[in-house]
């Protein structure tokens, strides 16, 4: 077994097939199905099967992956120790984010970093915080910005800052701009919010679920909308209340097509925390990077 069959593996489950896996790893399509091959027959069981729809795991396959994936995160840390012997930061870095902490001052600070290195390739990525987590799980990426701390063994997670959830309306809404002094004031209200996936939710909706039912109001209707900027859409045509993350709505406050609802017995902070692997190589430039969004407090 060889790091080119294992690589095919990842490759084709994460592109979801086998033309798309030859594509990023720039070899044709037969060769990249004959290391799968291989790759089964050192195993003595298939590792993927095909559906109607997709490719999916075998019961060998879900045993052989978290293996898989940490052998390639190893040689991808070997290359970065590798670099750090040549002295100053230099090679690449790679961070993964939620998409609206782009609206903090993280873009000020990656700024200043890249100004600072500049040998060094910054790449970034978005995703939402159970993604996120998983970038980093897999090597993907060595850094993460998330909502909430991660609870996985296998990684470090620490909270580097907290940010303020608002309530909003579209503008022309009946309480757009009110100050309200009672729950009750909101009875009859619906909510946008994220769906539960695989059991487990968004950080904005665990807020939501959290501050209504603080605040005596368990029965209001709750609406799933998957996208945060299809929600803000929604919440603009009148369509419900939401409780989003402050650096997610400023331009649309500037606009003035969400308004803000002042309601204190619903304000809350989610916190925003950095995690790494616990058995992974941060190089200098990585740490480097890792100090500075440290200290992301708004």
């Amino acid at each position: 077994m060889n790091i080119n069959e294992i690589e095919a593996f990842v490759f084709i489950l994460q592109a979801g097939g086998v033309t798309r896996a030859a594509s990023r790893l720039h070899r044709s399509q037969p060769a990249i199905s004959r290391r799968l091959k291989l790759l089964e027959q050192q195993l003595g069981a298939p590792v993927l099967e095909k559906t109607r729809e997709r490719l999916v795991l075998t019961d060998a396959g879900r045993a052989f992956l978290p293996f898989a994936e940490a052998c390639l995160a190893a040689i991808r840390d070997g290359k970065e120790a590798v670099q750090a012997l040549k002295g100053k930061p230099q090679g690449r870095v790679s961070l993964a984010l939620v998409g609206t902490l782009a609206g903090t001052r993280i873009v000020a600070d990656l700024r200043r970093f890249v100004r600072a290195h500049r040998d060094v390739r910054l790449e970034l990525r978005t995703a939402n915080s159970h993604e996120v987590s998983e970038l980093v799980r897999r090597g993907e990426v060595m850094l993460g910005l998330r909502y909430f701390e991660d609870p996985a063994r296998e990684l470090v997670s620490r909270i580097v800052a907290q940010e303020a959830m608002v309530v909003v309306c579209s503008s022309e809404h009946a309480l757009a701009g009110r100050r309200l002094s009672s729950a009750r004031q909101l009875a009859g209200e619906r909510w946008v919010s994220f769906p539960v996936r695989r059991g487990r939710q968004e950080p904005a909706a665990q807020a939501i679920d959290r501050q209504l039912a603080a605040a005596g109001l368990v029965d209001a209707e709750i609406v799933a909308i998957d996208s945060l900027t299809a929600q803000k859409r929604l919440v603009e045509a009148g369509f419900g209340l939401a409780l989003l993350q402050e650096s997610a709505i400023q331009e649309e406050l500037r606009l003035g097509t969400l308004a803000r609802v002042h309601a204190p017995f619903l304000r809350t902070t989610v916190p925003v925390s950095v995690v790494y692997r616990r058995a992974g190589y941060l190089g200098p430039a990585a740490r480097a990077l890792l100090d500075i969004v440290s200290r992301v407090r708004r």
